[in-house]
């Protein structure tokens, strides 16, 4: 219990720190503010190893697609995927709830790191322009997009279908996709006690090419991530 106090602690106490550091970026280009993200990242994961003894794995570092335009497509079981996912890939661009983007402070990082935003489960015409807007963010910007097609976080064993809109999006950027397999919810659970001493593995799979029948893409999305979890577990 002290170890989990104390990594919540400064977990926390850290972030609201780089936070506050960073406000004046605000002002300055994009990639200073990307760069504030990336030392978030380095954070959680010093926390992790430092407070709770985790020992961060990093599998198929070759299978990083470095020739061509790409998705990430990442299982989701804590928030440790969304903060150290910026330390190993081009500052991902991120999709997200619109409410978030209403937090002082927070919602303003968020912004200005060009984050994309929707309301969850309402057709309105912000929503029907989204697809439009990634379409054109991933045309301009070397940033790879990143999804988790769950939908949200899990717990470790959870295996819930994939969302559509994973296929949709293949669909409409017709491009390779990146997925990874990440078993941080043994660790970092989305409730409850954290854990200490195990490992934490982020496996890089091999990409899926583009072009495929988008139910054919999300079936062999959801069945290499799973396999590889399971593998993981």
């Amino acid at each position: 219990m002290i170890r989990n106090f104390l990594f919540s602690f400064f977990f926390f106490l850290g972030i609201t720190v780089i936070s506050i550091i960073f406000i004046p970026s605000f002002f300055f280009p994009q990639k200073i503010v990307l760069f504030g993200g990336k030392i978030m990242g380095y954070w959680a994961s010093f926390c992790l190893r430092f407070f709770l003894s985790t020992k961060i794995i990093i599998k198929g570092k070759e299978n990083i697609i470095t020739d061509n335009k790409f998705f990430i497509a990442s299982s989701h079981q804590s928030m440790f995927e969304t903060f150290f996912l910026q330390t190993i890939f081009n500052s991902p661009v991120f999709i997200l709830k619109k409410e978030l983007l209403i937090i002082p402070i927070f919602g303003w990082y968020l912004k200005k790191i060009g984050s994309i935003s929707i309301k969850r489960n309402k057709t309105t015409k912000d929503n029907l322009g989204f697809f439009e807007e990634i379409l054109k963010l991933t045309t301009s910007s070397d940033r790879p997009l990143i999804i988790f097609p769950q939908g949200t976080r899990v717990l470790p064993n959870e295996r819930p279908q994939f969302k559509k809109g994973a296929s949709r999006i293949y669909d409409e950027l017709k491009i390779k996709c990146q997925p990874i397999a990440i078993n941080s919810g043994y660790i970092w659970p989305k409730k409850g006690i954290k854990k200490k001493n195990l490992n934490l593995t982020i496996s890089i799979l091999k990409p899926i090419e583009a072009g495929l029948d988008k139910n054919i893409f999300l079936k062999k999305l959801e069945d290499n991530i799973y396999s590889e979890l399971d593998k993981l577990n």
